[in-house]
């Protein structure tokens, strides 16, 4: 029997992705869950067309984050913070440099950030900004005594 799958199932397939399983499971296991749905003409015509507006929202999506990112290209950012010698006594997360971005007037969420640890000590740091899944902005960060 052909279904569609509506969400991932391990070692089955992924979401709108058309497979072949057995009757008994498909009616005992992924229809009661709500996993999967019968694979119809009509409900293949209407797979193709969601499939055809996910990617068009994808394109939209990610022409979006490059113009996005041409904005954050020369942006400078700077941070003073309270130090001890060239330590701080706090670090700067996420947190703070997306606070620094509204600021200055840049909505991007704190996970897009990516630092691999918080920030410990006065310098430059070039910051990647993950806007998009193949969009990756670098915005440069001065932290600076306070």
């Amino acid at each position: 029997m052909e279904v569609i799958l509506i969400k991932d199932v391990e070692k089955i397939g992924k979401a709108g992705s058309v497979v072949k399983v057995k009757e008994g499971f498909a009616r005992n296991f992924l229809f009661p869950h709500n996993l999967a749905k019968v694979a119809t003409a009509g409900s293949l015509e209407q797979l193709e067309k969601e499939k055809k507006a996910r990617l068009a929202q994808y394109a939209l999506e990610k022409e979006k984050s490059e113009e996005l990112k041409k904005r954050l290209a020369g942006l400078s950012l700077t941070i003073s913070a309270l130090t001890q010698g060239e330590e701080l006594y706090g670090s700067i997360s996420s947190h703070d440099i997306a606070a620094v971005l509204k600021d200055e007037g840049f909505l991007i969420d704190k996970s897009a950030i990516e630092l691999a640890e918080p920030i410990k000590s006065l310098g430059i740091y070039e910051l990647p900004v993950k806007l998009h899944p193949e969009v990756t902005a670098t915005v440069k960060l001065w932290v600076v005594k306070k």
